[in-house]
């Protein structure tokens, strides 16, 4: 009796799992039904399509598709949540289709609802139109307007009598100003086109002729050491004025004393951040970027090639300020060599080639004159003992009157 009764069982079991089976792979085949288009609102290089949705239980998203001004055939979606849908990577002003579809769980379509209506002008066009240059210390700004907040490609042509190269320029901020660095103080005639991210761009439009202004590295055989003002930095073999006497700090050896050592034992036996280091220029600077570089020699390091950077007793993040007295301070930005140490300790090699190099910074414009500078440590990578840094150079117009 109890076999007969495990073998009904069993045989009712797979005739469940067998009719579960069917059910799923059966599924529902019930297309939802169309959707209703409430309104259509115009965007540079698009449209909004607003709709409400079929009573359905099961719907999943609305499909939005259409043939974009390249001729390729496109899509967009929207989830069940929302009651509109985005078209856009339109660079027309000529009527366009769109068939919308509700989709459901069981990928079922509706049949399609159509949608007309006409783009306005795309928003590269409106980029390209506000695009403005301005001369500066060893390049150009670049400032435009992006009313769609979509990301853009602003391909800039510098052309210096035969020569030319191209800058490209990605953004996707409502209000943009970047930095072209790197050029000669020298005429030079400006182009830009602008692309959106589906491939449609303007035309080449010449945008002007400008000149950069002359860059310098500022000279530190004037400076000093406002030393009532500063961290001592004077420990073992480093000190304080190592810190612009234009000797970057090596791997090999400590001999050429090409750093500052901060010990707390010769500050009140803490690091109290930030460490202030106040220099007095002893002429009148402007100022529109700066390199850091770290300290490279390891005392009893994995091997005599092996730098020291961004190991604990490094600086790691700082502040700049300027002053006309030594007194009232501005501050000209906040700044960040960052760890790109991972979780076993590995550095990338770029990154300790960066290092190498010295760490490049730059102020959001060029600065006032000034002739006193702090440097304001805010940290280094982990050490309460000590805080190491090499070398400080300075970039823009020196000896102003």
């Amino acid at each position: 009796m109890k076999k007969s009764l495990k073998k009904i069982i069993s045989v009712f079991t797979i005739l469940l799992i067998t009719v579960s089976c069917q059910d799923t792979e059966s599924g529902d085949v019930t297309a939802p039904g169309k959707l209703i288009v409430e309104t259509i609102t115009p965007t540079n290089g698009g449209g909004i399509i607003s709709y409400t949705l079929p009573d359905d239980s099961d719907i999943l998203f609305v499909r939005a598709e259409y043939t974009n001004t390249l001729g390729e055939d496109v899509f967009r979606v929207s989830s069940v949540h929302n009651n509109e849908v985005e078209i856009s990577g339109l660079n027309q002003t000529t009527p366009i289709e769109v068939n919308l579809f509700v989709v459901d769980n069981n990928d079922n379509k509706s049949e399609p609802t159509t949608a007309e209506f006409v783009p306005l002008e795309s928003f590269i066009y409106l980029v390209q139109e506000s695009i403005e240059f301005s001369a500066d210390l060893g390049g150009v700004r670049v400032s435009w307007e992006n009313i769609e907040s979509k990301t853009v490609y602003v391909y800039v042509h510098i052309q210096n009598g035969e020569d030319e190269e191209i800058r490209i320029l990605s953004s996707n901020s409502p209000l943009e100003n970047r930095f072209i660095r790197g050029l000669e103080a020298t005429e030079l005639t400006f182009l830009t086109k602008v692309a959106d991210f589906d491939g449609n761009v303007t035309d080449l439009e010449e945008k002007g002729v400008y000149s950069p202004l002359f860059e310098e590295v500022i000279d530190k055989s004037t400076w000093s050491l406002v030393s009532n003002q500063s961290i001592n930095g004077n420990a073992w073999e480093g000190s304080t004025v190592n810190f612009w006497d234009d000797i970057v700090d090596t791997t090999q050896t400590d001999s050429d004393n090409s750093y500052f050592i901060i010990w707390r034992d010769q500050n009140g036996g803490t690091l109290n951040w930030p460490l202030d280091i106040v220099v007095n220029l002893n002429k009148n600077v402007k100022i529109n970027r700066l390199k850091v570089w770290q300290r490279a020699f390891w005392y009893n390091g994995p091997s005599p090639t092996t730098a020291y950077y961004y190991q604990e007793e490094n600086m790691k993040s700082f502040d700049l300020f300027a002053s006309n007295n030594g007194q009232e301070w501005t501050l000209l930005g906040q700044y960040d060599i960052g760890n790109p140490m991972d979780a076993d300790g590995n550095i990338p090699s770029d990154a300790m080639e960066s290092a190498a190099n010295g760490h490049d910074f730059e102020l959001d414009g060029v600065s006032e004159s000034f002739n006193y500078l702090k440097i304001s440590i805010t940290s280094n990578y982990g050490s309460d003992t000590y805080c190491h840094g090499s070398e400080i150079t300075l970039y823009g117009l020196d000896n102003l009157d």
